[in-house]
């Protein structure tokens, strides 16, 4: 088989499984994690660092936040049927051209590298980043050569020829073009309802871990971490039983 075909098959293959990729980082991360802190023995990235406990997860905090802003921004624009959270096949109904795709041609992994990259930073691991990024540049890199050989298949020239001035990971701010559509907020509720909370539980299970280690229990109190764990919780319940009682949250009637 011609490395094309290889590159395309693992690519489909992988775009059925991305949701895949982040839960076993997140298992890695945190059994990582647990481990530092009860036998402290390797150097992690605070060591070479001004910032220490809450400091240096806010900072973590921030860099996964401008991934799930990416991803709101870019899912808030698109052409409805394009962009999806569908796993069986590619579906693309049109071509996403402004907004962050005006920046780079793929936006949304773009935000998911940012989001666990800011989950990998809480390890205060270099190697355990420099391990994430290398498996996620192979993993996705695949994918989107899939998705981008089904979209030429799909529509020919019009896509080659947008693409020759697109990157398409490292965004070009200079080429910005105002999205097209209004930004269908209801859609992004619905659709990002899980990552927004995952996000912030992820962020309350390593302060978890720490506190743990350092004091023998669990943080029951009104702590930072776990007042964001309660509002997002609150949050995903309450835009559950919103799409079970009407269709308010319907992405067909957001645009």
């Amino acid at each position: 088989m011609a490395l094309f075909q290889e590159f395309e098959k693992q690519g489909v293959k992988l775009f059925k499984y991305r949701g895949t990729l982040p839960i076993f980082i997140l298992v890695a991360a945190l059994a990582l994690y647990a481990y530092q802190c009860y036998s402290p023995s390797v150097n992690g990235i605070t060591e070479f660092l001004p910032t220490e406990g809450n400091v240096y997860q806010t900072i973590c905090l921030i860099v996964s936040l401008i991934g799930l802003f990416i991803r709101i921004h870019t899912l808030g624009f698109v052409i409805p049927n394009t962009s999806g959270r569908n796993t069986h096949k590619q579906i693309a109904d049109g071509i996403n051209k402004t907004g962050m795709y005006s920046l780079l041609r793929h936006p949304l992994y773009l935000g998911n590298f940012l989001m666990w990259l800011g989950i990998g930073m809480l390890t205060e691991n270099v190697w355990f980043n420099i391990f994430f990024i290398l498996s996620f540049w192979l993993y996705y890199e695949r994918i989107m050569y899939a998705e981008e050989t089904f979209l030429i298949k799909k529509f020919g020239d019009e896509y080659t020829n947008w693409s020759e001035d697109v990157p398409p990971f490292v965004p070009r701010l200079s080429h910005y073009e105002k999205p097209a559509l209004d930004f269908a907020w209801r859609k992004v509720i619905r659709q990002e309802k899980s990552g927004i909370a995952a996000l912030f539980i992820v962020f309350m299970l390593f302060h978890q871990v720490q506190y743990y280690f350092n004091e023998a229990s669990l943080d029951l109190t009104m702590s930072l971490w776990n007042v964001l764990f309660i509002i997002f919780t609150i949050y995903i319940i309450v835009v559950k039983l919103i799409q079970k009682t009407t269709d308010w949250l319907d992405i067909e009637k957001t645009r």
